[in-house]
């Protein structure tokens, strides 16, 4: 009976969520045919979420092509990891005047390091409300 009541309390308990390390610290938001923050000054490691607030679909494409997102929906997100120093810049290529940068700096420079960084939490987007 008490294994039985175990394997009912294992079933019905939610999953565990991901660490915070697992979880993207940034966030960028796409909104009325803007990416903000920009620029997104970043660590060398950290995780970028890219999410679509816009009702026309978007891309995070890198000019140099070094990253492309594809087409994000509405409510449609891209992460992507910055494992290299340097200046980013990029655009949408559906509307290419959006245009953006992420400067990404090694973990000595750029300040101190954060865990949750800015723009990392939105309180209108439930996709960022697991980043407190």
């Amino acid at each position: 009976m008490y294994a039985l009541l175990v394997a009912a309390i294992l079933a019905i308990a939610p999953a565990a969520s991901p660490s915070p390390a697992a979880m993207p610290g940034f966030v960028v938001h796409i909104k009325d045919f803007k990416y903000a923050p920009t620029p997104l000054k970043i660590h060398v490691g950290d995780t970028v979420r890219f999410i679509n607030d816009d009702d026309e679909p978007h891309t995070v494409t890198a000019t140099d092509k070094s990253f492309d997102s594809e087409a994000l929906d509405t409510s449609g997100a891209w992460t992507h990891t910055f494992t290299k120093a340097g200046t980013y810049s990029y655009f949408c290529e559906l509307h290419p005047y959006m245009k953006a940068t992420v400067i990404v700096t090694g973990d000595d420079a750029g300040g101190p390091r954060r865990s949750v960084g800015a723009g990392a939490w939105s309180a209108t987007h439930p996709a960022t409300w697991g980043a407190l």
